[in-house]
């Protein structure tokens, strides 16, 4: 596994991640952002993950409305996924995330095979261009988020992995339940979010730095490894609390705590002989 972080793509933001000692970086091009000039930029940004030694690890574009109120594949949409796919493929990135929202006009069956059509026509754009496609499970615009909608959808299409993230478990009420999650579906996730979750009576607090959290990070990494996680696990500063003057404090406290329950890569050591 590698440690990495949600950055820009500036060569300030290289800087700013190897100066942190990290392996990696990932982009979130979201719904907001020019898709066409993020693909733009992808050979420049290219040369700036190879200048600095930080692969782009995963490529993400959140909260777009991907279907419209009668449940059709808005073009639009399809083809700004498909640019950040083919800016992935170009910086070498082998996971691009997204989403798909539920239409109210529809029923849950019919959302999940909207959702089947639209993730398939990505998987078979992506394939030869070396990109596997993971479905996050936030709930910003997307519904495909837990048990239920991933045996029936990555039982459909069975390339389609998953952007796994502990804390949108806690927020749709899974907060005893993410260990049970990654042992179910642990073979599935293609890419990892660290950030931190807090709830106190059932209500979000914060998302806290990892380790100031109520995360138990330490069988999350042990279930990483029994699932043969071998990709990046990617910070994603997202407190209320830890901001502004605070979060570089709390970036680096995270990847202090982190940092030791990394293996190398290739770490082989024998074992005494014990009589």
């Amino acid at each position: 596994m590698k440690l990495g972080i949600i950055t820009g793509w500036k060569e300030e933001c290289f800087q700013y991640a190897k100066n942190l000692g990290l392996e990696a970086v990932e982009f979130c091009c979201n719904f907001y952002s020019d898709s066409k000039k993020f693909l733009e930029l992808a050979p420049e940004t290219k040369a700036l993950s190879e200048k600095y030694g930080l692969p782009v690890a995963s490529v993400g574009r959140w909260g777009a409305t991907r279907l419209d109120e009668e449940g059709n594949i808005i073009e639009q949409m399809m083809n700004e996924d498909k640019d950040c796919i083919d800016a992935a493929s170009i910086m070498g990135c082998p996971v691009f995330c997204c989403g798909c929202n539920r239409v109210e006009a529809l029923s849950y069956y019919d959302n999940l095979q909207k959702a089947i059509e639209y993730f398939s026509e990505l998987v078979e754009y992506a394939r030869p261009k070396g990109v596997k496609i993971a479905v996050y499970n936030c709930g910003w615009n997307n519904f495909v988020y837990s048990d239920k909608e991933w045996e029936i959808v990555l039982g459909a299409i069975p390339e389609l992995g998953i952007k796994y993230d502990v804390s949108h478990c806690f927020a749709h009420g899974g907060d005893r339940n993410y260990l049970r999650e990654i042992r179910d579906w642990g073979h599935k996730i293609f890419h990892f979010h660290i950030k931190g979750s807090l709830y106190i009576d059932g209500v979000r607090y914060d998302d806290p730095p990892a380790g100031l959290d109520q995360t138990n990070w330490g069988a999350v990494m042990d279930m990483l490894y029994t699932k043969n996680y071998n990709g990046v696990v990617s910070i994603e500063p997202h407190s209320d609390y830890w901001k502004d003057e605070r979060c570089q404090w709390g970036i680096d406290y995270t990847i202090k705590y982190i940092r030791p329950m990394i293996m190398p890569d290739g770490y082989s050591a024998p074992i005494p002989y014990m009589p």
